[in-house]
């Protein structure tokens, strides 16, 4: 979901740089902000005690993050770290609300998008809770494909390390590696290189 720039600015929004791995905002914390990605890339992440991170969502150029509080008043829901430099564009809540209110078709593409994240989240509690690590990896990398999210829309190259796949699907990233080799072998995906490619 990508709300125009300039309308943004019209009703007061500003630009904020952020550096790679730093924290925009931190799972709990209150929101006072909708937050679109002008430039770079964000990682929306849960933290469990030891420190490693769950990916819920990896947030590109032209979309948004973190909009879940902005409609229930409850804090966020995961921590945004920046993936890289990145510049985002900010919007106070007060004043996304009422432009909402005033532009029924933006707000109505805000419900169709917090409806396909929340089908993907079913899509990967469903991964976690019942399939093997080939499965998980397979449905993702074909999710991914389908959606054109995070893979090349010519070549099906997938645009993610093999630690995002495993922060992604609740793997160790060794476990990734031996099950995309595995299932290369079976040609259910193609490694040339170090690259991956979907089916």
């Amino acid at each position: 979901m990508m709300i125009d720039i300039d309308l943004l600015l019209t009703w007061g929004a500003t630009y904020k740089k952020v550096k790679c791995d730093e924290i925009i905002f931190q799972e709990g914390a209150c929101a006072n902000f909708y937050h679109q990605v002008v430039s770079g890339s964000v990682k929306w992440v849960s933290i469990n005690e030891e420190g490693r991170e769950f990916i819920q969502l990896m947030v590109e150029k032209g979309e948004s993050f973190g909009e879940l509080p902005l409609f229930d008043d409850g804090g966020y829901a995961a921590t945004a770290i920046a993936e890289e430099d990145t510049v985002i564009i900010r919007l106070h809540k007060s004043n996304f609300l009422q432009l909402l209110k005033d532009n029924p078709d933006i707000h109505f593409a805000f419900t169709k998008l917090l409806a396909v994240r929340m089908r993907f989240k079913f899509l990967t509690i469903r991964e976690l809770a019942y399939y093997s690590p080939e499965h998980r990896i397979s449905t993702l990398l074909n999710y991914l494909k389908k959606n054109h999210k995070h893979t090349c829309p010519v070549c099906h190259q997938i645009k993610l390390t093999r630690q995002q796949i495993a922060d992604m699907t609740g793997l160790r990233v060794e476990t990734v590696i031996r099950a995309m080799r595995h299932l290369h072998d079976k040609g259910e995906l193609h490694i040339d290189k170090g690259k991956v490619y979907a089916p």
